[in-house]
C-alpha cells in the first residue's frame, strides 16, 4: 500500500473564532468551505493540504496538549521563509516562541488553545531524503 499524500491535520479548539483569528489572521492561510457537521470548526488550505480546526461540545473529553514544551507532542509545521520574522510576528501577539533552532531552521509557538505549531524554513539538515 502507497499513500498519494497527506490531505489534512485536526486540531481541537476551544474558540473557533478566537482560532480564526490566529490561523486566518496572524498565520494568513486560506479560509476553505466546510460542511455542517452540527459542531462549531474552520478549515483552512495550507499549502497542499488542509488544517481542519473542531470544536467539541464541552462534556467532550478531546484530551490535552502538554502543559511543558516538548517536541515529542503531536504538532504540525508550517514551511516559512524566515525564521526572525514569523517569530517576531508571534510575539508582537503575545505568542511566547520556543526551542528556536537557527541552524535548523525551525521555532515552535502554541495556538490559543496550547496546540503545539512548528514553523519551518526548509533545507539545511532537516528533511533531506533518505535516498540523497
Amino acid at each position: 500500500m502507497k499513500t498519494r499524500g497527506a490531505h489534512h491535520a485536526s486540531l481541537v479548539v476551544g474558540d473557533t473564532e478566537r482560532s480564526r483569528r490566529f490561523y486566518g489572521g496572524l498565520l494568513g492561510l486560506e479560509e476553505i468551505a466546510r460542511p455542517d457537521f452540527g459542531i462549531p470548526g474552520v478549515w483552512y488550505q495550507a499549502g497542499s493540504i488542509q488544517i481542519h480546526l473542531i470544536q467539541p461540545p464541552p462534556e467532550v473529553d478531546s484530551g490535552r496538549p502538554p502543559e511543558a514544551f516538548t517536541v515529542f507532542a503531536p504538532h504540525i509545521a508550517f514551511e516559512i521563509d524566515d525564521c526572525e520574522a514569523v517569530a517576531d510576528a508571534l510575539e508582537a501577539e503575545g505568542f511566547a516562541v520556543m526551542g528556536r533552532g537557527s541552524s535548523s531552521g525551525q521555532l515552535f509557538a502554541r495556538d490559543p488553545d496550547g496546540n503545539l505549531i512548528e514553523f519551518i524554513r526548509p533545507g539545511g539538515q532537516l528533511g533531506r531524503s533518505l535516498e540523497a
